[in-house]
Formats: C-alpha cells, sequence, structure tokens
C-alpha cells in the first residue's frame, strides 16, 4: 500500500469562473487503500472528485493517476484509463433494465467474465436483470451504480456519498459491498456525510473545511481525534 495510484496536488478548482471552492487541496490515494474524505457542507468534497474525472476544470494544481499527468483529462478518457466514478444524483437509468444499465458501462472493457464478477458481488442484480432500474429500493439502486461502474474493471474507484438518503439496513449493505469491491483489488476515495461509518472502513482520510485540507491521518486515529470528533463528527 505505498504506491500512489491516484495523487492531487494544490487542486483549485469551482463552477464559476474566478470563484473557486477548491483552495489548494492535496490528497494521495495508494494502491488497494480505502481512503475517505470527510468535512461539513460546502467544503468542496464533492467538487474534488468532480475536478478529478473532469467534470470541472482544474484552475491550478495537479492531478496525477499512475503518475502521469491526467489533469483536465476528458471525462470519457479518463473512464477509459480505469478510473470508476459513481455520482451521489442521478447515478441509474430508471427506465432501462438492470442489464441495460450495466451495459451502459465501458463497452470497449465489456465482457462475460465481467458481468459474473459483478453478478457474484450483487447476486440481486441477476435475478433481476429484466426489471426496470425504476423499480428499485435506493440501496438496490446504489448496489446497480456500483456495478455498472465495476463492469469495466476499474482499478480507482471514486464514491460520492453512497450511503446518502439510504435506510439503516441499506446503508450497512452497501458498506460491506464497499469493502468487498476493494478486497478484490479496487483502490476506493469515498466522499461521505456519514463519517463514522465511513472511517471505519478506511485506512486513511482526509477532512476539508472550506476547500482546503483540515487534518488527515489514519481512519481510526481520525475517529479519535478530539478536535475531528469536536468539528465534525459529533459526541456519540
Amino acid at each position: 500500500m505505498n504506491k500512489p495510484v491516484l495523487e492531487c496536488t494544490g487542486i483549485a478548482a469551482g463552477y464559476v469562473k474566478g470563484l473557486n471552492i477548491l483552495n489548494g487541496v492535496d490528497l494521495v490515494l495508494n494502491s488497494g487503500e480505502i481512503v475517505s474524505i470527510i468535512g461539513p457542507n460546502g467544503a468542496g468534497k464533492s467538487t474534488l472528485l468532480k475536478a478529478i474525472v473532469g467534470i470541472i476544470k482544474i484552475n491550478a494544481g495537479r492531478f496525477y493517476l499512475n503518475g502521469l499527468d491526467k489533469t483536465n483529462t476528458p471525462t470519457y478518457k479518463i473512464i477509459h484509463e480505469g478510473l470508476g466514478y459513481v455520482p451521489q444524483v442521478n447515478n441509474v437509468f430508471p427506465s432501462l433494465s438492470l442489464q441495460e444499465n450495466l451495459e451502459m458501462g465501458n463497452r470497449k472493457k465489456m465482457n462475460k467474465k465481467n458481468f459474473d464478477a459483478v453478478y457474484e458481488l450483487f447476486p440481486i442484480l441477476k435475478e433481476r436483470s429484466n426489471e426496470k432500474a425504476g423499480n428499485l429500493s435506493g440501496g438496490q439502486r446504489q448496489m446497480l451504480a456500483l456495478g455498472r461502474a465495476l463492469i469495466s474493471k476499474p482499478e480507482i474507484l471514486l464514491l460520492d456519498e453512497p450511503s446518502a438518503g439510504l435506510s439503516p439496513s441499506a446503508v450497512d449493505e452497501v458498506f460491506e459491498s464497499i469493502v468487498e469491491i476493494n478486497k478484490s483489488g479496487v483502490s476506493i476515495l469515498i466522499v461521505e456525510q456519514n463519517a463514522r461509518r465511513s472511517l471505519e472502513i478506511s485506512n486513511r482520510g482526509y477532512v476539508l473545511d472550506q476547500g482546503r485540507n483540515a487534518y488527515s491521518g489514519l481512519g481510526k486515529e481520525l475517529l479519535n481525534d478530539e478536535k475531528v470528533i469536536e468539528l465534525y463528527l459529533g459526541k456519540m
């Protein structure tokens, strides 16, 4: 776990020209890790993921994928280079079947073995493959979104609020799935408001505040850091 597969140095980015949400963020994801990004609303967590995958422009700083500079690479190209991304909203096509949703993944790298691997991880996707995605529960939709991101066998997976709006039981299922995906060899960068659950499964974590790095450390260390608890986690 000492080889950086993804690295951000001094990232500045935003949605309006001349107004950055991120102001010099540094981050490293090493091979085989789960790394969490936590912090208050508006801190720039989701913005960082969008900058990495090319949805918004990086105005300053650099982004590296396996040591190669991929700053402002178009989204379709970055996905083809082994990076999967699951956005928080609109992450499935409700009018399409589960099978059709999975087929919307990276077709260049798609084969039967890939489908079999996804079905092994999420059996319900195979059982209900002909149903419309709009009929799924929130947790099942999240599994479908994860499955579609995994269908092209990415090396790195970026997850934006995977537990948002889910029932407690569905949250458990999603986090268990994330751990299993990681065990299969996928490095994972996860943005989460459910900071405690996310840090519990993470090797390391970063706390963003007002678009900057506030704290970083091992997942367990951040869970027990008094300042992090007081400012971002709250008392149990």
